[in-house]
């Protein structure tokens, strides 16, 4: 049996759901709302309550996928596909260039040939020898006319679509158009929403009983206010039990977060070495974040970094010369760099687009005009990609950036800065360093380490900068360069298992983590 000064703590959401349903039924959200009347987010503060207690327990739980239209969703199923709007634009003008359409259209060349490449697949639309788009069918076949029935369907559905709703022709159709997060550029987002039944077990009729004994209701007063004091409604009901000798919170002293001591230890470190600190805005351009480090602008490579874009302003005023001009000139014949660049027709608009910076490279940019050789820099910088969230993953991290400029550096030079990072800084026991791919560095190397829970995982990305890089931004000297995932490096130094366990609202963890960490 359940004493009765148990029973005299419950809230009344708790004592009203009690009350309510009996022993082994099954109850969810939506049936607590409409049968008792509580609002969004009380159901789930009396579940958790009662789940504390024992009183209810996980009977199961259901994760449905809905694929929800975005802005961008709803503004093609008011103004037509980027697919449809080509094809009846070049149905009524003719052959046209892809800049041309992109200027008539208001589309940035990204998403004309992005829609130009589906319609030559399909066979609609060909290159000319004046290398204009040409129509070569009359009409647009089913494959293409597909996301337009499903814009259709999710706007007559609420602007969503349940996954299991779906053929598998359209399952197939949705994992090309839609996107988990960030879904700016997207027409569809996918959300997945958690179903969770509750079952209440034998120990909730014995705190039933104790309840019906001392004759709680669930609409027992827990405060007074003004309004019950002028109209005199305090004498019609009882109030809710308060026990007085319940003792106070412990005192806790203040202590400094462990994460910001580590970060503090790095920048010693790296300091001691004569290195010197760079730091700079959170909004970047795509001209520093990505072109100035030859990414090429409309290519696949670009896709490791995707971008949370800025909407108001949505673009810079203006680039610094001579860099715009040298870069622009790397991309389209390699300029002065003696490559010969990725041969397109560089966008100086699309350039000035404003991002949130989703990597610490761009400072090591913006440094190399005025950098001293030889010279040392480095920078702790927070950066920004939308990204599937788990232990080793987040939306928003940071990472220390550095490069190192000079005469007589070289590949073995940064192997001795990423041995220090991942041996030194990490403490990790197990380092491996691996080929790796990045537009801006040749050779470039990644570096992993082996955690003792999440086993092996990359922790950064190196490299020597290319001509391309360092000379369109007037250094002519090797460049080491490096971008170091800090918040992982912390996973190891300060023993944790998952990376949002760094930002953790749970205070009472991050007071018993460890209380100082020095690098050795």
């Amino acid at each position: 049996m359940i004493d009765q000064s148990a029973a005299r703590t419950l809230h009344p959401l708790e004592v009203k759901i009690l009350l309510a349903f009996k022993v082994g039924d099954t109850i969810d959200s939506a049936l607590v709302r409409e049968k008792l009347g509580f609002r969004e987010g009380q159901d789930q503060q009396a579940f958790s309550w009662l789940m504390a207690k024992g009183v209810l327990e996980e009977a199961d739980r259901q994760t449905e996928v809905f694929y929800e239209l975005t802005p961008l969703g709803q503004e093609w199923l008011e103004k037509g596909t980027p697919i449809r709007r080509i094809f009846s634009l070049m149905k009524e003008i003719g052959p046209m260039s892809l800049p041309d359409i992109a200027q008539a259209l208001g589309f940035d060349q990204k998403t004309v040939g992005s829609a130009f490449g589906s319609l030559s697949k399909e066979g609609v639309c060909a290159m000319d020898e004046a290398r204009r788009a040409i129509l070569t069918k009359s009409a647009l076949p089913q494959p293409l006319l597909d996301i337009e029935a499903l814009l259709k369907a999710a706007a007559a559905n609420a602007g969503s679509l349940p996954e299991k709703s779906l053929t598998q022709q359209q399952k197939a159709l949705m994992a090309q158009i839609a996107k988990k997060r960030g879904a700016q550029d997207a027409p569809f987002r996918i959300a997945e929403r958690a179903k969770v039944l509750f079952r209440l077990t034998s120990l909730a009729e014995d705190y039933r009983q104790a309840v019906t004994a001392l004759g709680m209701t669930g609409e027992e007063f827990g405060a007074i206010t003004p309004d019950m004091l002028e109209k005199g409604t305090w004498k019609l009901g009882t109030f809710r039990p308060y026990n007085v000798q319940i003792p106070p919170a412990r005192v806790i002293p203040g202590r400094r977060n462990p994460y910001v001591e580590f970060l503090d230890s790095v920048k010693d470190k790296l300091v001691s070495l004569g290195f010197e600190e760079f730091d700079g805005n959170m909004v970047e351009t795509e001209f520093w974040n990505s072109d100035a480090l030859f990414m090429p602008q409309f290519h696949s490579a670009r896709d490791i970094h995707d971008v949370y874009y800025i909407d108001e302003p949505t673009h810079a005023k203006f680039i610094e010369e001579p860099h715009l001009s040298r870069v622009a000139a790397a991309h389209e014949n390699g300029g002065n760099t003696g490559s010969r660049g990725w041969q397109y027709q560089f966008d100086r608009d699309f350039t000035r687009r404003l991002i949130l910076r989703s990597q610490g490279t761009v400072l090591s940019a913006r440094q190399l005009p005025k950098a001293k050789v030889p010279g040392k820099y480095f920078g702790i910088v927070r950066c920004f990609r939308y990204d599937r969230v788990d232990a080793t993953h987040l939306s928003d991290f940071y990472q220390t950036e550095g490069i190192v400029l000079g005469e007589d550096v070289n590949l073995r030079t940064l192997l001795g800065f990423l041995e220090m990072f991942a041996v030194e800084v990490a403490g990790a026991k197990e380092v491996k360093y691996v080929p790796g791919y990045f537009p801006f560095t040749e050779p470039s190397i990644e570096v992993h380490i082996k955690h003792p829970v999440l086993g092996w995982f990359e922790l950064g990305g190196s490299g020597i900068f290319r001509p391309e890089v360092t000379r369109s931004l007037g250094i002519d000297v090797p460049v080491l360069a490096w971008g170091i995932g800090i918040d992982r490096m912390a996973l190891m130094a300060l023993g944790l298992n998952d990376l949002r366990e760094l930002f953790s609202p749970d205070l009472e963890s991050v007071r018993m983590r460890r209380s100082q960490y020095k690098i050795q």
